[in-house]
């Protein structure tokens, strides 16, 4: 899809209510039992726009990082947004983990699948790996994401040859659901509303993407996002970790 200047939409992008905690990284648990990386795929959802990994991590590995996540120090993003900032209720957690992302991009089989994907050019650029700056989701019964665009963000990407970081910017959401109706949690579902071929065509159905425990979703962001909304939580919690693909700059 060609970019498209975002002045004509409606809806703000959303913007970060607190920034990365400046505080040592957590000692996350091991990242396994994990599937290799053969017996999983990449769906598309949408060309060029979403796709996902079903049973990226395993709901073993899901279960276990629920209740770890259940121990970090997690603030709740006002009910009232500043101004031009989307409405979100959720409880939150984010910190600036180089080593987590690193771990999350090549301990579990998203590196070969998107190392394999056939247009290298979907992503981007050449990808590097994952955004360090990690943030942790959870939405409880009532609380939800209002609809919204993703930016782009220029950050500096650690190398692995050097002490020099590679500039770098991120292009697609990563987001990996850890609960799903299986473990009680109802609603929650991302929904994208695709735009309409023309103004003078009805704008396509909306696409749904429903909650499934240890399924990465991952959709293009910055100036090619598509207007998205986390749907309000009904019954139990939704756990979600966030990240970015970074690609060089």
């Amino acid at each position: 899809m060609a970019p498209k200047s975002k002045s004509t939409k409606q809806k703000q992008p959303a913007k970060s209510t607190t920034g990365p905690i400046q505080q040592p990284a957590p000692n996350w648990p091991p990242m396994n039992p994990v599937l290799p990386a053969d017996s999983l795929s990449l769906e598309t959802v949408l060309p060029n726009q979403i796709v996902t990994i079903s049973n990226l991590w395993t709901s073993t590995l899901c279960a276990k990082y629920v209740s770890f996540l259940r121990s970090l120090p997690l603030a709740t993003t006002p009910g009232i947004p500043k101004k031009g900032d989307a409405v979100r209720v959720n409880d939150r957690f984010q910190i600036e983990d180089p080593i987590f992302a690193e771990r999350l991009w090549s301990e579990t089989g998203l590196k070969d699948l998107i190392a394999a994907t056939e247009d290298p050019k979907l992503w981007g650029g050449e990808v590097l790996g994952l955004n360090a700056n990690i943030r942790i989701y959870r939405y409880s019964k009532g609380q939800f994401f209002d609809q919204h665009y993703d930016d782009s963000n220029n950050v500096l990407f650690p190398s692995a040859t050097s002490d020099n970081a590679v500039p770098a910017k991120t292009t697609w959401t990563l987001l990996l659901y850890l609960t799903s109706p299986v473990t009680g949690c109802k609603g929650g579902e991302t929904v994208f509303y695709p735009d309409p071929p023309s103004r003078r065509e009805a704008p396509p159905p909306p696409v749904v993407t429903n909650l499934e425990v240890g399924l990465a979703l991952l959709h293009r962001h910055g100036r090619d996002c598509m207007l998205h909304e986390g749907k309000e939580v009904t019954e139990g919690e939704k756990w979600v970790i966030r990240s970015d693909l970074c690609v060089k700059r």
